[in-house]
C-alpha cells in the first residue's frame, strides 16, 4: 500500500497563487536572470556598445551611455534579487520550523525529551551505532 506524502507547498500551489503581482514579478525576473540567456544578452549589449564607438560624436558620451544603462540595470536587479533572496531564506526557515515541529523532529526535542536530553545523546542515532550521539553517529564517552 502506497503512503501519500504531505507536501504543503504543492497543495498551496494547487489551491491558487496567493502571491502579490510584485512577488510573481520578482520570481519571474529571478528565474530569467539566473539563466545563461541573460548572461549572453549582457555580453551582446557590451559588444554592441564597443563596436558603436565610431557612431558617437564624443567618446565621453559613449562612455556615459554604457555607464547609465549598466547602473540602472544593476540597481533594479539588486533590488529584485535581494527580495528574492529574502523570500527564499524565509521559505527555508519555515521548512526547518516544520521539520522541528514534526514527529521525530531534530535531536529528539519534538519527541518530548527536551534539549538537555538531546545534548546528552538520548536522541536519534545512526543505524548500527547504538552508542552514537544524535545525528552524528560519533561515540560518546561512557557515563561514569
Amino acid at each position: 500500500m502506497e503512503q501519500e506524502e504531505h507536501r504543503p507547498a504543492e497543495q498551496s500551489r494547487e489551491a491558487g497563487d496567493q502571491r502579490s503581482p510584485f512577488d510573481r514579478f520578482v520570481e519571474s525576473a529571478h528565474l530569467k536572470v539566473s539563466r545563461p540567456a541573460f548572461f549572453v544578452s549582457c555580453v551582446a549589449i557590451v559588444v554592441l556598445w564597443l563596436v558603436s564607438l565610431p557612431l558617437w560624436p564624443d567618446p565621453k558620451a559613449w562612455q556615459v551611455a554604457i555607464h547609465t544603462v549598466t547602473s540602472v540595470i544593476t540597481l533594479l536587479l539588486l533590488a529584485l534579487l535581494e527580495n528574492a533572496g529574502r523570500r527564499s531564506e524565509e521559505a527555508a526557515q519555515e521548512k526547518l520550523n516544520v521539520i522541528a515541529r514534526g514527529p521525530g523532529g531534530a535531536d529528539g526535542v519534538a519527541r518530548g525529551r527536551g534539549p538537555q536530553a538531546a545534548r546528552r545523546g538520548e536522541g536519534a542515532t545512526r543505524r548500527g551505532q547504538p552508542g552514537g550521539t544524535p545525528l552524528t553517529g560519533a561515540l560518546r564517552p561512557p557515563d561514569l
